[in-house]
């Protein structure tokens, strides 16, 4: 007679759900370590708003427990409750998964500490004209070395802006909020960008001072004159547009491809931001790694290049008289 051998038998398998909802996880900080290494592991790319994985992480966690982001250290010991915990490391999970940025993820992102509405009709706001604007760069006269600003208008003596290429209309919001007398247009190709644009508007309490336009960079607004023009136009090059991130490859190509060299719209800009500025407006604009093209292109532009915490050489000013 044969014994039958009995097989050991195996531990049950581990529910799917046990991996993403580790129960030693109990406080902030607990989720955004985690957060910090899986992302890590997954070697994501950081370029919507943060610039590394713990800040893309404290970001997440943040946001999804609606914590003030000002205030967030306040918060990292504490507990969290099951559900919260459950639904961040859902997110967590969604941002290795797909690869979309954390601001999609969540429908919100900052700029220049100011909160934002955004989806994947416009790129992720992370333009560092909002710094300058939000900053002490237009600080009134500064010819006495007293300040850093430019020796311009004084904030309160501008009256109308155009924002071109808004997307989200993040740069308009902000413009208006420091420039608290002056009318925005702010105007942008895609009918879906202006939707997002929008809503931000109306969040912000500031639709009887910014208005929306639908065209084609300054087709709308024909005739027209500003005191300040600002831009974060299309400036990715085709070699920069070929080895876009998988992040990046989720916003709109329309707002990132800026053709050959990257410098289509932003000569289109220059070609006619002259005819719409007033006697003593300039204009503001973002060109990202453009700027050898563009001095080479354009050897008798004054460029003044304008340096933040982030960049250096990606942001020019021009004045009217430049560009006449």
């Amino acid at each position: 007679m044969v014994k039958r051998v009995r097989r050991p038998t195996r531990p049950p398998k581990r529910p799917a759900s046990a991996a993403r909802d580790p129960i030693e996880l109990v406080t902030v900080l607990d989720l955004v370590r985690y957060a910090v290494t899986r992302f890590g592991e997954a070697q994501l790319v950081f370029a919507h708003g943060t610039t590394d994985p713990v800040a893309e992480a404290a970001f997440i966690v943040g946001e999804a427990l609606h914590l003030p982001p000002d205030r967030f250290e306040w918060f990292a010991p504490a507990r969290i409750t099951a559900q919260e915990r459950a639904r961040i490391l859902g997110l967590i999970e969604a941002r290795i998964a797909t690869r979309k940025p954390a601001a999609y993820l969540l429908g919100r992102i900052y700029a220049a500490g100011v909160a934002f509405h955004v989806d994947e009709r416009v790129i992720v706001p992370r333009s560092y004209l909002g710094e300058l604007i939000a900053g002490d760069l237009f600080a009134g006269d500064t010819s006495d070395g007293g300040g850093d600003g430019l020796a311009w208008k004084d904030p309160d003596e501008v009256a109308r802006v155009l924002d071109l290429c808004t997307g989200s209309g993040a740069l308009a919001v902000l413009a208006a909020m420091r420039f608290p007398d002056a009318a925005v247009d702010a105007v942008d190709i895609s009918a879906d960008a202006l939707e997002v644009a929008a809503q931000n508007v109306r969040e912000h309490g500031l639709g009887e001072r910014i208005t929306l336009l639908r065209g084609d960079l300054f087709a709308p607004v024909a005739g027209e004159r500003y005191d300040l023009i600002i831009s974060n136009p299309p400036y990715v090059d085709a070699d920069g547009m070929a080895a876009l991130p998988p992040e990046c490859r989720h916003e709109p190509a329309l707002a990132l491809d800026g053709g050959r060299d990257g410098i289509d719209v932003i000569a289109r800009i220059l070609a006619q931001a002259g005819g719409h500025l007033t006697e003593d407006g300039g204009l503001l604009c973002e060109v990202g790694r453009d700027r050898p093209v563009l001095e080479a292109r354009y050897p008798q532009l004054p460029f003044l290049w304008l340096d933040t915490e982030e960049s250096s050489g990606e942001v020019f000013w021009l004045t009217a008289d430049a560009l006449r």
